[in-house]
Parts: structure tokens; C-alpha cells; sequence
């Protein structure tokens, strides 16, 4: 709404809040923007840059170009987010990331849509970063999603996801990461959706994720990026590698960590109630 009423105050305050909350990017979400979108991103890019003109936006939609049309008037090197792995998208947005020298986020999201398994996203990313890397794009400027899906419904990925994390330095040496973290309890009742986050994004971040899309009004997990957590981070690798503390040692809310790794892990069947369990 803010976006289609060309109103620049509230985008604007929302931009100088993000970085008062210290974010490394502003995402600049447009979703389809099918109408207008190549008049609206560069407007969007020159409002949130007249208030923050030191941290790097990443332009968000599925619009080609509207993405071309803004480019260049990024002051910091941009992101683009993001590229699927299907030939019909990065065939036409891999020369815009290389002509503008910007970092870009591939997105496993191939031709059959999404990997059933570890190994689909990594042949999915070989193919993506290859081609990439032919247009001289270099893996550190290159931001991969493996894609989070929901617990409730699609348990298995969880862990699969988990799994291609180890893999991708040794596929994409040099390769960022990034993912949207929340989607992990997407349809889990509000309760249980700061639980399951926050120990889904420790997890990750334990297999070398680099970086996570986030609400900058979720302050658990700022608190966690800047290191201010190490006793959830130390109980969720715990039982991870299989060595949870007895339960009756910890604070309820260590516990329901430990109760949730053991959910996205596969170890116990997820349920609305698990907590309770």
C-alpha cells in the first residue's frame, strides 16, 4: 500500500529503524510488481537512500525489469534476490548481476520446483554457480537458499536442508548462504514459531550458514547473531551431535530447544503439542 501510494515517510522510518537495529542489507520487497514495477523499485531505491545511504539493498522481485531499472542507482553494490535455478531466470538475470558487478542469492528452486533431497539442491547449485561463474561472477558475491520449508508438513527437508549445508563448500568453495529462516514453522501456532526459529536458525548456523533473512523486530535472534546466546547455542549443539543435557538441569526454555532440535531432527514426530510432550 505505502509502496503504491508513492508515500516516502514510512519507508523511510522503517529503513532508518533497520538500521538502528544494525542489519548488513535492506530488502526491498516488491513481490510480483508486475505493473509498474520498473517505475516503482528505482523510486523505492532513491526514498530508503535519501535516509540510509551506507548499507546495501537487495532488490526483491520477481520482476526482471524492475531489478535492471534500479541497478543503477544503487549507491552500495546491491543483491539481487533472488535467481532460480531454472535456465528461463538465469539466463536472463545472471548478465544483469555480472554487467553491475553485484552479489545475487541463488535460489534452489529448479525446473521440478523443489529438490526432494541434499543432492537435487546440490546439482541444482552446481549448474547455477557454474554458469555464473562463467559470466565472471565470483562464489563470494554469490548468496545461496537451499530453500526452508515448514516443519508441520514437510519434516523430512529439515534435515535435508541440513545435510546440503555440509555439502556446499566442498560443491561451491567460497559460497555464501543465506535463507529465510522463518519459514521453518510457517502454519505452527504463534506460541511455537519463536522456538522453532530461533533453534532452526542456531542449527544452521552450526552447519555454516552465513546469513539469515530476519525481522529486525525479532530481537531473540538479533540477540543470537551477536553472540548474546551462547546457552541456547551450546544446548542446541549438544543435542544435535546427540549429547542433550538431562532435561531436569535446564530452564523450560532450554528445554523446549532441546524438544524442538529433536523435532526438526526427524527424532520425534512434530505435533502442535510437541512441547508438551
Amino acid at each position: 500500500m505505502l509502496f503504491r501510494s508513492r508515500d516516502p515517510k514510512p519507508i523511510q522510518a522503517e529503513a532508518l529503524f533497520q538500521k538502528s537495529k544494525g542489519v548488513d542489507w535492506i530488502d526491498i520487497n516488491l513481490g510480483p510488481a508486475k505493473k509498474d514495477g520498473h517505475e516503482l523499485m528505482p523510486w523505492v531505491v532513491d526514498v530508503v537512500q535519501e535516509v540510509v545511504d551506507d548499507i546495501p539493498l537487495a532488490l526483491d522481485t520477481s520482476n526482471i525489469d524492475a531489478i535492471a531499472a534500479a541497478l543503477p542507482r544503487c549507491k552500495q553494490t546491491p543483491m539481487i534476490n533472488s535467481i532460480m535455478a531454472r535456465p528461463e531466470r538465469y539466463q536472463k538475470m545472471l548478465p544483469l548481476a555480472a554487467e553491475y558487478g553485484c552479489h545475487f542469492c541463488a535460489l534452489m528452486w529448479g525446473p521440478e520446483g523443489l529438490p526432494r533431497d541434499a543432492n537435487e539442491r546440490a546439482a541444482l547449485c552446481v549448474e547455477l554457480l557454474y554458469t555464473a561463474n562463467e559470466l565472471g561472477i565470483p562464489n563470494e558475491k554469490i548468496w545461496v537458499d537451499g530453500i526452508v520449508t515448514p516443519v508441520n508438513i514437510q519434516q523430512p527437508q529439515a534435515v535435508e536442508l541440513l545435510t546440503f549445508m555440509d555439502m556446499l563448500q566442498d560443491i561451491a568453495p567460497g559460497a555464501q548462504s543465506t535463507c529465510g529462516v522463518s519459514n521453518i514453522s510457517n502454519g505452527c501456532p504463534d506460541e511455537l514459531r519463536a522456538h522453532i526459529n530461533l533453534t532452526y536458525t542456531i542449527m544452521l548456523y552450526l552447519k555454516g550458514m552465513k546469513s539469515f533473512i530476519a525481522d529486525p523486530k525479532d530481537d531473540l535472534t538479533l540477540a543470537l547473531a551477536k553472540g548474546d546466546r551462547q546457552d541456547v547455542e551450546d544446548v542446541v549443539k549438544a543435542t544435535m551431535e546427540g549429547n542433550a543435557p538431562p532435561m531436569d538441569s535446564l530452564s523450560k526454555e532450554l528445554q523446549n530447544h532441546v524438544k524442538t532440535v529433536k523435532v526438526i531432527m526427524g527424532e520425534t514426530l512434530y505435533s502442535d503439542s510437541y512441547l508438551e510432550i
